[in-house]
């Protein structure tokens, strides 16, 4: 009996499997029930009306984390994870997780070559935490992975060296074990962008992030905490806000052609964004410009933890709905959530901008990473079986659960390999690699081969169910790496390994 075949037999209890197990009941002492379920009774809640949000307001530039350094070439700033109070809908006050007492927290921006010094202060009552810095070829040690904690009530000095070429709309969040998800749902993700030394982009452009954050708000304005559902597919709340604001609104005159970074940074819910009509051209990926302009495009796909930069054309007066197309990545279960939704509108006026540069049509020169001298394959599964207490599931790489003390891969620094990432499960999958940038080279459904349509660097893709996807991956620096499906809770669940990268 297969998955679909265990939901659709009607059974009721669920038990997750070990070491998720351990996590769950490491959830009851920070007061959480078996998500989903009444204590006692079995039984699903029934949820209450959600409080209402505000719409409509100017959408807002991101706080920026100040930079001290009294010199160019350095950043240097104090960063601190804490409890606060957000005013997401009006007269409710919601707890949540900041950072410095914002969510989503301040837009770090740096320079490549820079030298960046960050002292992060963990002070969440009775967690440990990290800072993961999605997407940075930073040092092993710096990297935030489960295995570098940082206790609550105490401090952390990050400190890495940003290397030429490593411009691009990159992202932080929490990494602890066990605690990844929640952390991040309840408010701690932030920007960080990376500036090139010489941008290729009109400045004319601007230069404008739109960070998608996944919120559900309980009938009191609190943040309830994970259901089974979501334990199974990926959390996916009520309102996708933009900056931190829901449906804001951006005024342009016609005209006007706008660099857009846009970040998927929710838990579980997959993007599949449009301007309407308004054309759309790609110029960047998780890592970075591409090598030319793909312009012509009407939708950006965006799994969880995945980037894109997009320059959209604004030609004629009127209003432009930014929105969220439905998508269906794979669901477990009855009710599976229509995830449709407008996000922001773009209020174009009758003003004419004045005539900006063209796009060149060369953004930049990504590397050849040669000939792979290794192969590895990674087999992505979801299991369920009966067992004592009712039905046991699991979220396995190659047949094994996340354990942090076991090395799953050794690679060997500056080594190119071929990654081979086998999605045989019934979900989509977002994969994602520490500590570097990989090149997609080619996908296989059904005996079907692909290849990429450009070359680009990445550090999460999505891997549909019933597909293989081909990676080009180096590592540069050595150490303990993590690699895991970017659906945090599915990460959470055992969906994770450790590659030890030697020299």
């Amino acid at each position: 009996m297969n998955r679909r075949e265990f939901l659709l037999s009607g059974v009721a209890a669920l038990v997750i499997s070990s070491p998720a197990a351990a996590q769950m009941q490491d959830h009851s002492k920070h007061g959480m029930d078996m998500p989903g379920m009444s204590p006692g009774d079995g039984k699903t809640a029934v949820p209450a009306a959600s409080p209402v949000l505000p719409e409509g307001a100017p959408l807002r530039d991101l706080p920026r984390l100040a930079n001290r350094a009294s010199g160019p070439g350095r950043f240097e700033a104090d960063l601190t994870a804490k409890p606060a109070i957000a005013r997401f809908a009006g007269g409710v006050e919601t707890p949540i997780l900041a950072y410095d007492d914002e969510t989503p927290g301040p837009l770090i921006e740096v320079t490549e070559g820079d030298k960046v010094t960050i002292r992060f202060a963990n002070h969440i009552p009775g967690e440990e935490t990290t800072i993961h810095w999605h997407g940075m070829p930073v040092p092993a040690e710096q990297d935030g992975n489960p295995m570098d904690p940082v206790a609550s009530g105490a401090d952390r000095l990050y400190a890495f060296e940003l290397p030429e070429g490593s411009a691009g709309s990159c992202w932080y969040h929490p990494h602890p074990h066990g605690r990844t998800a929640e952390q991040v749902y309840r408010g701690l993700a932030g920007a960080l962008i990376v500036k090139p030394r010489q941008d290729p982009i009109p400045a004319a452009y601007g230069d404008t992030p739109l960070f998608f954050t996944d919120l559900r708000l309980a009938s009191d304005g609190s943040i309830p905490p994970n259901t089974m559902a979501d334990l199974m597919n990926g959390r996916v709340g009520d309102h996708v806000l933009v900056n931190g604001q829901k449906k804001p609104v951006l005024t342009l005159p016609a005209g006007s052609r706008r660099r857009f970074r846009l970040f998927n940074a929710s838990n579980g819910r997959f993007l599949r964004l449009t301007f309407g009509t308004a054309p759309i051209t790609l110029i960047g990926s998780d890592g970075g410009l591409l090598e030319a302009p793909v312009p012509g495009l009407r939708v950006i796909d965006l799994a969880p933890a995945e980037r894109a930069e997009v320059v959209v054309a604004f030609d004629q007066p009127g209003q432009v709905v930014l929105r969220t197309e439905d998508v269906d990545h794979g669901w477990m279960g009855p009710g599976r959530p229509d995830t449709a939704a407008d996000l922001m509108t773009i209020d174009v006026t009758a003003d004419r901008a004045e005539t900006a540069p063209a796009l060149p049509a060369k953004l930049r020169r990504i590397a050849d990473l040669g000939p792979p001298v290794a192969t590895r394959r990674l087999e992505f599964t979801e299991t369920m079986s009966m067992g004592e207490g009712g039905m046991k599931m699991g979220f396995l790489i190659n047949g094994a659960s996340f354990d942090m003390n076991r090395v799953d891969v050794v690679a060997k620094a500056g080594q190119t390999e071929l990654w081979e990432i086998a999605n045989l499960a019934d979900m989509d999958h977002p994969f994602h690699l520490h500590g570097t940038q990989f090149q997609p080279v080619e996908t296989e459904r059904d005996g079907r081969v692909s290849k990429a349509p450009y070359r680009a660097w990445k550090d999460t893709i999505n891997v549909a169910r019933g597909e293989t996807v081909r990676l080009l991956v180096r590592q540069e620096q050595p150490g303990l790496r993590m690699y895991h499906c970017h659906i945090l809770e599915h990460e959470q669940l055992g969906m994770m390994g450790v590659v030890e990268v030697r020299a």
